[in-house]
């Protein structure tokens, strides 16, 4: 099967992987591809290999960009949840310090692996690699 590309060369196609389903299988921290290996041999470490079916993870690093996703789904939950506190009830400083930064804490902690490996399934779904310079094994290689 071959796709064309802007009317010029053809390029062997890739098989689809359904992004929805990686991302999903990715952040219940499961292998993307097969859904029941882990994806994660600690807290943020990422297994190498499936020990189901035995897909590389090697290539995939998500560098900084969970803990951006994460910043950002926390830093909008408890602003919100903090104006609307603040519009309904006069709390002291106190208060607010010992609900949100305790909050904002666990939040971040309990997100941050689950938004990783969303972001891995995100890339093994499309083909990504991080910032490597690695090839897929359908691409011709310049050896």
């Amino acid at each position: 099967m071959t796709v064309q590309i802007f009317g010029a060369d053809t390029a062997p196609a890739r098989p689809a992987r359904p992004l929805g389903r990686a991302m999903w299988r990715g952040f219940r921290c499961r292998c993307p591809h097969c859904g029941e290996g882990k994806l994660f041999r600690a807290f943020v470490k990422p297994v190498d290999n499936c020990a189901v079916c035995g897909e590389d993870y090697t290539p995939q690093r998500a560098d900084d960009f969970p803990a951006y996703i994460t910043i950002t789904i926390v830093g909008h939950i408890v602003l919100g949840g903090f104006l609307a506190v603040e519009t309904l009830f006069l709390l002291a400083n106190w208060v607010h310090l010992a609900i949100w930064v305790p909050l904002t804490i666990l939040m971040s902690i309990a997100l941050l692996q689950p938004v990783k490996g969303a972001i891995i399934g995100l890339q093994w779904a499309n083909y990504m690699h991080g910032f490597g310079g690695e090839t897929d094994d359908l691409e011709p290689s310049d050896q």
